[in-house]
């Protein structure tokens, strides 16, 4: 699976090498991988979270990473209208322009 760390990697191992083994460990090889859930859906509930807690910084490489996983550019679309009334509407402008700029990126 794509890691959704938008560039960051390297520099969070170099400002908390302890935090960036933690997210490896913890959060990708372990939690990411367990089988309940498929990749699809751990990526469409982390964007829903990030989305809900108003997170954009995180947004486009999740959004990434779930088109990686299988989500459809539809799927997103719905649900960040969705969202909207569960979450905010600003939050969900947030991520429809967020959206926009993947889709953008990757020609879709």
């Amino acid at each position: 699976m794509k890691r959704p760390n938008g560039g960051r990697g390297a520099t969070l191992a170099t400002v908390a090498p302890g935090l960036a083994h933690y997210t490896q460990t913890i959060l990708y090889d372990e939690l990411w991988e367990r089988p309940i859930l498929s990749h699809r859906d751990r990526s469409l509930i982390t964007l829903a979270t990030l989305i809900a807690m108003y997170r954009p910084d995180q947004m486009i490489g999740h959004m990434e990473t779930g088109l990686d996983n299988g989500l459809t550019v539809d799927e997103l679309r719905e649900a960040i209208a969705h969202l909207a009334l569960f979450a905010s509407g600003p939050n969900a402008q947030i991520a429809a322009e967020r959206l926009a700029q993947v889709t953008a990126s990757r020609g879709l």
